[in-house]
């Protein structure tokens, strides 16, 4: 099956096609990581988006259950050097091209992922659309320059939960050590969670720290959270732009002060929105597994997880109520802060992540060790 990735500067890629037959739209990203494919594929936060994987060879162990993010891809299609059409490992439930046709998600390999991903950090992500169907590239890069950009579009409220649960045990390692997990307190702390896409991993590392929590839809309000009666509330990671979230922004500020509040990736941005900061679009975004962020706090340097294409800007936060704890090395973004007075903090990178570093794992019991003062 051969395929066309078509990108709206008229920059067009041949290759073979895998997963679903049939074309894809969407803002072209690329991600670093070595490892954790299945984990890419169904983040909520790629919704929208279709993505280059950097490591040149994908699907070689195949998907399993277990590794989910979500209960489905959210990635729009797939591009990499090479697909392998075979599982080699003892985990694999499934072959990734199986897994990936069973969710309707088009592939495409066989092209040079590093002239690609060269011409993305030079030029910034743009607009594209993969196609085993069209054999015209001029059609195919007229539909990419169609697409809606991701600038201005609320993607959280289209991939959130459409009513409220209780999370329940999965039984997976949120660590993926293979280390007997130990047995945790009976949970006596509640944590209502909203959904902006969030990670089956973030509730894992909640659980894990003894709580019991209860997620919610995105535009739920703050009234019929604190109903609820929490001890903390988490704000999820989620895909596009920040700024149009606005009822989200709205319930921060009701929200801020009453109970403590942890953010992670979107909810740090909303979290900046709220306290009066502004955001913007990053040239090609965050993307990867061994990002170096900087704690201020402690001096120590992190190797951290991302999926980000916005950002805060630290020169819009008010340094006199906030402060500014974690800064990426590579480009100075902002990653982190902490309100000076009251009980909220948040992170722009992923300490949840599994295939991933666990250098910041440290940040959910600093959640539970919050809620505890807190609660008194």
């Amino acid at each position: 099956m051969q395929a066309i990735l078509a990108l709206e500067d008229g920059r067009i890629f041949r290759g073979e096609g895998h997963g679903a037959k049939g074309e894809c739209y969407g803002e072209v990203v690329f991600n670093t990581s070595l490892t954790g494919y299945q984990e890419i594929f169904t983040d909520p936060s790629y919704a929208g988006q279709i993505v280059v994987l950097t490591n040149p060879q994908i699907g070689n162990y195949g998907t399993n259950a277990a590794d989910n993010e979500a209960n489905k891809p959210y990635i729009e299609g797939l591009v990499t050097r090479e697909f392998s059409p075979i599982s080699s490992n003892w985990r694999s439930q499934q072959v990734t091209d199986e897994y990936l046709e069973r969710y309707q998600v088009p592939a495409i390999s066989e092209i040079d992922t590093r002239a690609l991903v060269r011409h993305l950090r030079t030029n910034g992500v743009m607009r594209g659309v993969i196609s085993s169907i069209e054999s015209d590239p001029d059609a195919l890069v007229k539909k990419a320059r169609a697409i809606r950009r991701m600038d201005g579009t609320d993607l959280a409220k289209v991939v959130s939960t459409k009513a409220r649960y209780e999370w329940e045990d999965d039984g997976v390692d949120p660590l993926r050590t293979d280390e007997p997990v130990e047995e945790t307190a009976r949970p006596d702390l509640h944590v209502v969670a909203y959904d902006f896409g969030i990670k089956h991993n973030i509730l894992r590392m909640l659980s894990r720290e003894g709580c019991r929590v209860t997620v919610v839809p995105a535009q739920t309000s703050a009234e019929d959270v604190l109903s609820l009666n929490p001890d903390g509330i988490f704000l999820s990671n989620g895909p596009g732009d920040p700024e149009p979230v606005t009822y989200a922004q709205e319930n921060i500020r009701r929200l801020a002060g009453k109970k403590p509040i942890f953010g992670i990736c979107l909810g740090h941005q909303l979290i900046g929105l709220a306290l009066g900061g502004r955001t913007y679009k990053l040239k090609f975004g965050h993307h990867g597994g061994n990002h170096p962020v900087k704690n201020s706090v402690t001096g120590k340097v992190e190797i951290t997880c991302h999926n980000h294409n916005f950002a805060v800007d630290p020169e819009s936060m008010n340094v006199n109520e906030v402060d500014l704890t974690h800064i990426d090395l590579n480009d100075n973004t902002l990653e982190g802060l902490r309100h000076r007075t009251l009980p909220l903090f948040s992170v722009q990178y992923h300490p949840e992540a599994s295939p991933g570093p666990h250098d910041s794992n440290y940040l959910f019991h600093d959640f539970r060790k919050m809620m505890e003062e807190w609660k008194g």
